[in-house]
């Protein structure tokens, strides 16, 4: 029976590339000359905390972050950015998640939207994806082209297409 697994999954390795690129734009770029502005990766935790003199600072090296990340074929709606705080004098920092999994909610919303639309395809949570599957390949393709219409929020990959 033909099924494929949505996922969202991001490559660490191209992340921490990224910060490394941004990282040396910071250091190398006139406006940032003698400042304390970088971007630190927690790979365990997968967040990345960007460290600014000012919030306008601090936006700028997001910028540089996002425009890294985009060449790298990083999907930057992956990115959770929390609130930003004050880490004493001037000096600001902000901690930026980096979603990868599905989590149950939105894995329920996907299999409910699945459900209402109709199409004879059965979808189940299994972990961090959500498996579909189905008589014919026609089928999961309407599903996949649903998905991509609705879903615009959060990354999403389909992969393990089986015939």
């Amino acid at each position: 029976m033909p099924s494929f697994d949505i996922v969202s999954e991001v490559n660490q390795v191209e992340v921490r590339n990224a910060v490394d690129q941004s990282n040396k734009e910071v250091t190398n770029r006139f406006d940032f000359k003698g400042s304390d502005a970088r971007v630190e990766p927690n790979e365990k935790e997968k967040t990345l905390t960007l460290y600014a003199d000012d919030d306008f600072k601090l936006s700028q090296v997001m910028d540089i972050l996002t425009a890294r990340l985009a060449k790298r074929a990083i999907d930057v709606r992956c990115l959770e950015l929390e609130k930003i705080e004050a880490i004493g004098g001037d000096k600001v920092k902000q901690v930026v998640k980096v979603r990868e999994g599905l989590d149950q909610v939105l894995a329920k919303k996907l299999i409910k939207l699945i459900k209402d639309s109709k199409i004879k395809v059965q979808a189940s949570i299994q972990g961090e994806l959500v498996r579909v599957t189905g008589a014919k390949k026609d089928l999961l393709q309407d599903a996949i082209a649903l998905i991509r219409k609705s879903i615009t929020d959060f990354p999403l990959q389909y992969k393990n297409f089986r015939d």
